[in-house]
Order: structure tokens, then sequence, then C-alpha cells
């Protein structure tokens, strides 16, 4: 697990979002009130239990759980289930009875507990667990006690400090945070869109999240939309496919005019993907065991949910054709750009298609003779622990040695959008359609509680509850506040039948973004203080986070905000059953502590790589790229990234 160091604060969570410039001329806000004991009791009192009847429950609020003791019928010391972690909490809601007679008032707490296998942890299941407020007369007494612990828990579920007079009103709770999610939902082996139906939507409508979901339908449509989005009205942009898709939303972002500020708007990823690396990165840092599929899916929701976000690295990336990309992941040139790339004729199946490339490659492994060059980082790494030891790399070589804005384009208007708005309003029928496009998302009761579920809110002889909103409608609907989305692209003639032009991503020339000041030009000498090496190379991986798939952990004391690109690379001579180990081991992270002569590591501010076999694959976040030599430099912090809050050291949430 990544321990936090003092000086690694999160940037925001959901509830101290960036200040607008509308914000700023408002006077600073007191500073919050110094950080709770995670023991320390907030809130205590006696509730029933809905729907079972006649039960009785005391429940204590603490900074990290809801603890439940049962009183009656039997008393428990422990009871089973009695501890809910905010880590496994989505969100929650008050409810009311559809019985005039009932003066009670109900709240709902949504969980993802882990359940068990053999003794292991397992999968998480969702779990609602409802509690009856009827200690008071009346309903409106009932459903002010109900309402200040939904009003409390979601306070610490956002990050906000409850007042310390007790004092706990709807007024604490700021507006729900605005989302745009952008599904592929071809993402993986076809299977994102009934994921993000039947996982995320849920989760984050318990949340209270406000969201637009956007369907992708063609490659780069992510950076087409970006381009044109008016970034102010969006709290964060959540891509819910594999890696590929944040790759166009962040080039797309730096391509904008305004990109120094469009850089800043939070990114998240929600894994539905079959290359799922930095949700892996973001599962690792969130406190989380390391998962797959949809369990990695839902660790990833509930940080998000949860809200807090990181400066994220990124790698501007110059190819020898002088076009320029930017990079949150990794440069990949032999072994591993050569399984990525020739897996994807195996896209069906999801991620084992690696583990089957993986096993065609070690077959036919390849060496490629080349030259990697790169400026050492003046600080070194966080020590990693004696299991993640890294071999220092020898100096085998040493070498001595504005632009301007591109025309304002046209918008044409999105023409496949659902929004989510407090009142249940018809769904927009698409302009255009794509063959076999995934059926529309139906209808969420959000920003009132979340769906409706008769499982959740009805028993058997029990009245059913509806939802009981913890803060009122505003008075206009949010739709009018927004701009209508827009695609980066021109517009193309209404009659001219012809799809709108596509282009490469990693080949799109961009002439936006910060400079590389430490990159001389592509083909010219190195300055001073550079280390080259020379030879024959299996691979040479260039990566910025600490993993490189879900569940392979390339750099494992890599953060996202270090400021560094971790080189790795394995020289020629290595045997096919020497490789294989290295990969089992990077599963765990501990492939630096094998000991292996041919496995090189340095961490650098910026490298350049030179093949000079004619021919090869390079890739670039996944995405293949011309084949020649490549320059890179680290950006730091320059992007933002949705993490969640961090984990505790070495305990699982």
């Amino acid at each position: 697990m990544e321990t936090q160091r003092p000086d690694q604060e999160l940037t925001w969570s959901w509830g101290h979002r960036p200040r607008s410039a509308l914000d700023r001329a408002e006077p600073m806000a007191p500073p919050p009130p110094p950080p709770l004991a995670a023991s320390t009791p907030l809130l205590h009192g006696e509730f029933g239990s809905y729907p079972a009847r006649g039960s009785r429950l005391a429940l204590t609020l603490t900074p990290q759980a809801l603890h439940i003791q049962r009183l009656r019928p039997k008393p428990e010391a422990r009871p089973r289930g009695g501890l809910v972690p905010l880590a496994e909490v989505s969100g929650c809601c008050t409810l009311r009875s559809r019985s005039p007679s009932d003066s009670a008032a109900y709240f709902c707490v949504y969980t993802y507990p882990q359940g068990r296998r053999g003794g292991r942890l397992g999968g998480r299941r969702r779990a609602a667990r409802t509690f009856r407020a009827d200690g008071a007369a009346t309903y409106e007494e009932n459903r002010a006690e109900a309402q200040r612990w939904a009003i409390a828990l979601m306070c610490l579920l956002r990050g906000l400090p409850l007042p310390g007079d007790g004092e706990i009103t709807p007024e604490l709770l700021p507006r729900p945070p605005r989302l745009l999610l952008l599904v592929n939902p071809f993402g993986g082996r076809g299977l994102a869109w009934q994921w993000c139906k039947n996982h995320v939507l849920p989760m984050i409508s318990e949340a209270g999240l406000s969201f637009n979901l956007i369907q992708t339908e063609r490659q780069n449509h992510a950076r087409e939309l970006v381009q044109g989005l008016s970034l102010s009205e969006w709290d964060g942009i959540v891509t819910v496919s594999g890696d590929g898709l944040l790759f166009e939303v962040l080039n797309g972002l730096l391509d904008r005019p305004d990109w120094e500020e469009a850089v800043k708007t939070p990114v998240g990823i929600l894994p539905c993907g079959s290359g799922n690396a930095l949700a892996g990165a973001v599962n690792q840092h969130g406190g989380f065991e390391p998962a797959l599929g949809v369990d990695l899916l839902l660790n990833c929701s509930l940080l998000l949910c949860r809200g807090g976000s990181r400066p994220l690295d990124l790698l501007s990336v110059t190819l020898a054709s002088g076009s320029r990309c930017f990079s949150f992941l990794s440069v990949a040139w032999g072994f591993v750009s050569d399984v990525d790339i020739q897996s994807e004729r195996f896209r069906a199946l999801g991620s084992a298609r690696f583990t089957l490339g993986t096993v065609l490659g070690l077959a036919t492994l390849h060496t490629y003779r080349g030259r990697l060059s790169y400026l050492p980082a003046a600080v070194e790494p966080a020590s990693p622990t004696p299991a993640h030891g890294l071999p220092r790399a020898k100096s085998e070589l040493t070498l001595a040695p504005a632009p301007a804005p591109a025309p304002p384009v046209a918008h044409s208007p999105l023409h496949r959008s659902v929004s989510d708005l407090p009142l249940p309003l018809p769904l927009p029928k698409p302009a255009l359609t794509s063959p076999g496009s995934p059926e529309p998302l139906p209808i969420l009761s959000l920003n009132g509680g979340g769906p409706e579920l008769a499982g959740d809110w009805g028993g058997a002889g029990d009245a059913p509850l509806s939802p009981d909103p913890l803060l009122p409608s505003p008075p206009s609907s949010p739709k009018a506040l927004l701009s209508p989305i827009t695609e980066g692209v021109p517009e193309m003639p209404t009659t001219s039948g012809l799809p709108p032009p596509t282009l490469d991503a990693p080949e799109a020339i961009s002439t936006r973004g910060p400079p590389d000041h430490l990159l001389p030009p592509l083909g010219t000498p190195l300055p001073p203080g550079w280390v080259t090496l020379e030879g024959d190379f299996v691979l040479m991986l260039a990566i910025s986070p600490s993993h490189l798939g879900a569940d392979l952990v390339a750099a494992p004391h890599a953060r996202f905000d270090d400021g560094l690109v971790h080189l790795c690379w394995v020289r020629g001579g290595i045997s096919r059953a020497a490789l294989l180990r290295l990969f089992l081991a990077m599963e765990r992270g501990s492939h630096f502590s094998l000991g292996c002569p041919q496995l090189g590591y340095a961490a650098a501010r910026a490298f350049r790589l030179e093949p000079l076999t004619p021919r090869g694959v390079l890739t670039v976040d996944g995405e293949q790229v011309e084949y020649g030599p490549l320059q890179a430099q680290v950006h730091p912090g320059l992007g933002t990234l949705l993490t969640g809050p961090p984990g505790r050291p070495g305990r699982e949430p």
C-alpha cells in the first residue's frame, strides 16, 4: 500500500471543490476544525430496524464507521454485520412511509461489503440498511432526526467537517457535484454499457452525484467532445472504459486554446476495458486489495463517490514526425508493446487477452537493438521496501553536446446525451444512430436518495417507503444553466451524408500544451548530464503511475505526482523462463527483488528512445504510434486525477 506523506494532501474533495472565478470575491471561510480521532463518537441514538419488526438498534457514528448494536429482542455485544466502514458506503437517503398513520421517518445507508470465499475476501455485494427514527411523537421531529444522521453521514463521505456545536442542518451539504460520464459501450468484452447501467449509475445515484452521460461512437469522439465543452459547468470528467478513452480526453483538453485552465479539470476513470492500468493504481491508492473485473469497478466507483483528487503527472511525447501527444500511463517498445498490439485480435477475451498474448510473445521472443538516453532525476524516488529494491543503472556512454494558435472551429451539437435532472424527464432521441447502438439509459431517481428499489424499502406486510429528499430541488432546472455540449470538429453539411472526419489520436499534431524545456530537437545532440545505454533490448518501458495493468505493478514505489518517469528495461540474453518469472513477480510488484541481471531501472525527468532495428512496435498508453525515434518529458502535476481518499497504510478499509 502507498503511505501518504505529510505533504501529500488531497487537492480537494466533493465538499471542497476548487474555487471558480465567480467564487473568488467571497470572503475566506474559517479554517476547518482539526481532524477527529477515528473512534470519536459523533452521533449516538436508538432506532428501529426496517423491514424487520420489533428489533431495536443502537447506532454510533464515528469518522470512520457506523457501529450497529442490537438491543432487542436479544442484545449482542458484537453483532454480525455490526460495523459498517465508511469506505464501503456509497451514500444514504431519507425516506418516509406511504402510510398516513406512520409518524416514523427512515434513513437508508447503501453499502458494498466484501464477501468471504474460503476464508479470503471475495467480491463486493450491494446491501441497503434502513433504520426507523421513531423516538418522537410527530413525523416532523422524527424526520429531523433521520435527516441529521443522513446529513452527518454524507458530510463524512464527502470530506466535509462537522460543526463543533452539534448543529447539523441541510445547509452543510453543497450542491451535488456535476460529472460528465463518457462511456465506450463496446469497451473490454463489450460489457462496458451493461456494467455502467448495472453498477456505476446506481452507485453514483446513491451518492447523490449529478451527471450527464454520453456514449462515444467512434475513435476520437471523446477528444472532440471535450474540445467543445464549457468546462466551468462541470466538476469532473469521468471515463467509463479502458485507458484509451482517458487518453483521448486528456489530449483533447490539452489541444484547446485555453489548455492551461482546461487541463486542470479533474478527470477520473471507472474501469470497463481490457486495459485498466490507471484504475489499478487508483485502487491501490485507495487502500483496497488488488482486484479485477467488476470488483475493480466497484472499488473505483466507491472512491469516486467519496470525492478527492491528486495532481497527475503527464508525459509529453514527441514522435519522429514532430507530432506530439500527452501520456498519463506509459511508453513501451519491444515485448510489452508487441503483446499489447498483437493481442488486439483477442479483445473479446477482455483482460485475458494479455495473458494469451504474453504466452504467444514468449514463444516468439524477439530482441531489438536501440539506444536509450535519459536525464536522471535530481531527487531519488521514495525508497521502496527491501522486497522492491531497484537495480541501479550504470552509465555506458555519455553524449555531450511559442506555437501559433489554431483557427477556431465550428461545432456541431451533441446527438446522444442522457441527463440527470431532479424530475424524471423523457430521454432525448438521438438525431443520429449507429448500428448496434446500446439501448437507452433507464431513468433513475436522482438527487433525492437514489434509485427506488422495492427490495430496499419494503417487505411483506410493511407499507412501502418513498424518497424524502435531504435538500429541496433548486428553483430552476440545471439544464437551463448548462451550455449545449458540442464537438470540437468542423460541422458537416447535413446533406452530405458523410461521417465526420476522424483523427488518429497519437498522430494528431498538438501545437498546444506546455513547452518541453528539457528536450532539444530530435536528431540533435543531447546536453550534458544525460545517460545513454545502447545494445540489444527485449523491452523498454517508461511508466508514470505504479501499474502497467490492473494486476501488474511495474513501478511499485511510483506515485501519481512524483514528477518522475520510471524507466524499466530488459536486456537481450534473458531466457524465456526468466522473463516469465519477471512478469509473474510483477503481479506483486516484487520483480526487482529477483536479482535478474538483465533487468534495469532508472528514475528520470526526460528520455529519448532511438530504435536501431528497422521494424518494431511503439505504443503510447497502449495506442500504437509511428515507429522511429521519440523523446518525452515529464510535466509534474499538469493534470488532476479523481482518486478518492487515500487508504490507511497496511489496512484494508
